[in-house]
Order: structure tokens, then sequence, then C-alpha cells
């Protein structure tokens, strides 16, 4: 078993309006030297055997088609270390 990462962020040129409203709020509850935040999603996925050039292939498949939309997000994906 295998997991895979995929981190899904909003295009730097696209406006988020939830990350400048976090941004917003940190000062009011104490925290300073914040100069940006940006909000994402990230999915975890658990897969049956190894992970081969295919599998991660197929990944970037779902990545693209179902878990963002890449007009306005782009997406990573990554192999995490199981224990």
């Amino acid at each position: 078993m295998a997991r895979v990462v995929v981190d899904v962020m909003l295009k730097s040129e696209i406006l988020d309006p939830q990350g400048k409203a976090v941004q917003g709020a940190l000062p009011r509850l104490g925290f300073d030297g914040v100069l940006d935040v940006r909000q994402g999603k990230r999915f975890e996925l658990e897969l049956e055997g190894d992970v081969t050039p295919e599998r991660l292939a197929e990944v970037e498949k779902i990545a693209e088609t179902l878990l963002s939309n890449p007009v306005i997000e782009d997406y990573t994906v990554h192999v995490e270390a199981t224990a």
C-alpha cells in the first residue's frame, strides 16, 4: 500500500478571499509578520501495491480531471512515506 498526496492551490494570479480573511485575522489574534496566506486543498490517496510511473500518471489524470480546476488551480502530486 502507498499513499500519494495531491496538493491543490489557486494559481497565484487568482484572488484568494479565504486566504486574505485569514491573513487579516492573524494580527488581531497577536500573530505578526505573516506577509501572505493562500488557502488550498490536500487529497491523500491510498493505492494498492507499489507506486509505478504508470500509477503516478493515473493519479496525475485524477488530479487534473476531478480534484482540481486547471483553469484556476495548480496541483502537485507526490508520494508520501508510510510507516
